[in-house]
């Protein structure tokens, strides 16, 4: 396995370059640039014309990218110019906050998928069936922007329960203080992200279950007098939950890329705020890093993904 994770270590650095390559041709295609936001009537333009070639915007493209690539082989990613400081600083101020996010949506996602699944599968057919599969569609045809402009309008502004905007409240100096702040700011957020990320898990879950229910397998194990419980957790359960376990590293991904909307409705601090701001301003040098990021973390998503299917199922052994 070791010898596995190795080579596909490796082959995510060619990986990694072409997609480098794809995203600086795309960004010399865009429209503007850093500066172009500045130009009103008490901006010379010639003194943008004088700021654009300090900074080597003017330069062509197979120039700023072996440049840009010299200075992040020294741990230099760039200096942003709507924050006037290095990108990493930037992109770190943000990172912990859409971690944070994610790890509770999964969290979330998995606590309420991993039961309305298994009930559904076990008593498919039944009233308590029919309901997992209504609210599965409804989820499933809400939009993500729709469901979180619901719960900020009944959740934050009517009942006012939890907080609507920001990630942490700025009267909180001690760490407890901090701790519990930050994780009231969370739930709202998170309880829309997981809410909207269980419909897979459960259609899988319930899919497999109902099929294995049927299966030689199961049947063998029932006719020798297995008590049902046990055919459920160690049989059934098992193999229904292959396919969920393939997608895990998937999960964890989307969840870290996906949260621009969720985080750009509730004002939340963090990376997908972060990027869509950086659109708006043109700061590319963030644009570029972020993107870079997101797909390394596809890569590794695949990986990981590979490797839980590895672990849960001992059939499946990469040689």
């Amino acid at each position: 396995m070791w010898k596995t994770i190795f080579r596909r270590l490796l082959l995510m650095i060619p990986q990694i370059i072409i997609l480098s390559i794809l995203i600086f041709i795309i960004a010399e295609f865009m429209p503007g640039d850093p500066f172009t936001g500045m130009i009103d009537p008490n901006v010379d333009p010639a003194q943008l014309d004088v700021l654009r070639e300090r900074y080597g915007l003017n330069d062509p493209l197979h120039v700023k990218y072996v440049r840009w690539v010299g200075n992040a082989l020294q741990g230099d990613f760039g200096r942003s110019f709507n924050y006037k400081t290095s990108v990493l600083n930037v992109i770190g101020e943000r990172l912990g906050n859409t971690v944070r996010l994610s790890l509770l949506s999964t969290i979330l996602t998995y606590m309420i998928g991993l039961p309305l699944g298994i009930l559904s599968g076990r008593y498919n057919d039944s009233i308590l069936d029919k309901s997992v599969i209504i609210y599965n569609f409804v989820s499933f045809a809400v939009p993500t922007f729709v469901l979180a402009l619901l719960m900020v309008y009944i959740f934050g502004f009517n009942l006012g329960w939890f907080p609507s905007r920001g990630s942490i409240d700025i009267q909180a100096n001690t760490f407890w203080e901090q701790f519990w702040s930050r994780l009231y700011h969370l739930i709202l957020p998170s309880i829309t992200t997981a809410v909207l990320g269980t419909v897979s898990i459960i259609q899988y879950l319930r899919t497999e279950i109902i099929d294995a229910k049927v299966s030689d397998y199961v049947k063998t194990a029932r006719s020798k007098g297995v008590p049902i419980e046990k055919v459920y957790s160690k049989h059934i359960f098992r193999n229904a939950s292959l396919p969920i376990a393939s997608g895990f590293g998937y999960t964890i991904v989307n969840l870290l890329t996906g949260s621009i909307f969720i985080e750009r409705i509730f004002n939340y601090s963090g990376m997908g705020n972060l990027f869509l701001e950086s659109i708006n301003t043109r700061d590319y040098s963030v644009i570029f890093v972020l993107v870079l990021f997101y797909g390394i973390l596809g890569l590794i998503g695949t990986l990981l993904s590979d490797l839980i299917l590895m672990a849960v199922d001992p059939r499946i052994r990469i040689d």
